[in-house]
């Protein structure tokens, strides 16, 4: 028997078992397919970008190790990110950082991008059929050298980066409108203090008026959703985050806008997935940033652990997969990159199909009814059920290889075109 009759027998098998505790796995795929990932465009190249090739990383960011091959040029980096893209089951999206606009080798500042510096992307995207998702960079730029940038005192530096936000957005917008899928526009900026500040306050309400600068625009939701995206911490503002959670879940539900949850932008004792239902009470819809933090928001590759299997289980069983929108954050120069990007989408995937085969309605039953017992020995013995051989079927149905098949051709992929860079 070859391997593809191997993997459709034991989802055959699998699918009788878990029929016997109520779960429909037919519709449980059909709704993972709906599902998509937007895989992160600076894992592709350690958060570089294309303005300033081999400038100097700010913002608090840092990608540790020299693994060869990283994309250099925004074709090698379309070319590495398709290449991940078909290891991935589904249609999935890309999202990009605005300095990894096609500059053309000139020099365009932030406060000068336009749509036309990233009309390349949008054909590539259109090539492909996928969506893509857009962020401002405040960082890695000489103003913002000081940690500051939107609420930065300076009000002509403060100018500069609404603008480069307010072009920000009219990209996403045109990206969206090209693509006839909205993208995500992301607000996410380093400001902060390495020792203990004197003013909290006037950081915090300058950042407030340049968010109502920046949104005053509006903008067609077909074509652009806005999301603030706050943190806990960063290197050189360890001791005040002008953006912290609180801050922006208030402009959020004051706003309208987008909460953008980043599961390595919270103390290591909290539970991201508890929070989803909470902010999803005050706000339309997420995003969801899916890290992997060890000890602190140190961006790891995503892999199948009890966090990422919780974020999933929250989205499934709230019923707030239509009001998510899953994006990778990490970037591991140590490993080879497209792995990585693999790695990450496979396991948010994978999470998602595990999430989507829990006996969900009957343990809410049993909840409702009082009888805790069976819900706990429900629960754990799902835990073990063969949801191995859904995700392998899955992964063949959709063209991808099974298993641990895709690392051959990422090693194919290596020995071909990243070491000869």
């Amino acid at each position: 028997m070859n391997a593809s009759n191997n993997v459709e027998k034991s989802f055959s098998l699998a699918k009788e078992r878990y029929a016997a505790i109520g779960v429909d796995v037919d519709r449980a795929l059909k709704t993972l397919e709906k599902v998509p990932v937007s895989l992160h465009c600076w894992q592709g190249d350690d958060v570089g970008g294309f303005e300033n090739f081999g400038g100097t990383l700010g913002g608090g960011l840092v990608a540790t190790g020299n693994y060869p091959g990283k994309a250099r040029t925004p074709d090698e980096l379309r070319a590495d990110a398709e290449k991940a893209l078909s290891l991935i089951p589904g249609k999935n999206r890309f999202n990009l950082h605005a300095f990894y606009g096609d500059f053309g080798g000139k020099k365009v500042d932030r406060n000068q991008i336009r749509p036309e510096h990233f009309k390349s992307w949008i054909d590539w995207a259109k090539s492909i059929g996928i969506g893509l998702d857009f962020n401002p960079t405040c960082f890695s730029h000489p103003k913002s050298a000081n940690g500051f940038t939107l609420s930065h005192p300076d009000k002509a530096i403060r100018q500069f980066w609404i603008q480069h936000c307010q072009l920000s957005r009219e990209i996403g917008a045109a990206m969206g409108k090209a693509l006839g899928s909205p993208t995500v526009t992301n607000v996410w900026i380093p400001d902060g203090m390495k020792d203990s500040p004197a003013d909290r306050r006037g950081p915090r309400e300058r950042l407030a008026s340049a968010l109502d600068e920046v949104f005053k625009k509006p903008l067609d939701p077909k074509h652009n959703l806005d999301a603030i995206e706050g943190k806990l911490f960063g290197i050189g503002a360890e001791s005040y985050t002008v953006g912290m959670h609180e801050f922006y879940l208030g402009y959020a539900v004051k706003n309208g806008k987008l909460v953008c949850l980043d599961a390595g932008h919270y103390h290591p004792t909290e539970n991201m997935a508890d929070k989803i239902s909470s902010v999803l009470c005050f706000v339309p819809e997420i995003l969801l940033h899916v890290s992997r933090g060890v000890r602190w928001d140190s961006d790891h590759v995503v892999i199948l652990d009890d966090a990422l299997l919780g974020i999933a289980q929250e989205l499934v069983r709230g019923d707030y997969l239509g009001r998510t929108h899953i994006g990778l954050d990490f970037f591991d120069a140590s490993i080879n990159r497209i792995a990585a990007w693999t790695i990450g989408a496979r396991n948010m995937l994978r999470a998602l199909c595990i999430a989507l085969l829990d006996p969900a309605d009957k343990l809410k039953k049993l909840e409702l009814a009082g009888d805790y017992t069976s819900r706990l020995a429900l629960m754990e013995e799902s835990k073990t059920l063969p949801f191995g051989a859904v995700w392998d079927y899955y992964c063949q149905s959709k063209g991808v290889p099974v298993g641990e098949a895709w690392l051959a051709e990422v090693k194919t992929y290596e020995k071909k075109v990243l070491l000869n860079r």
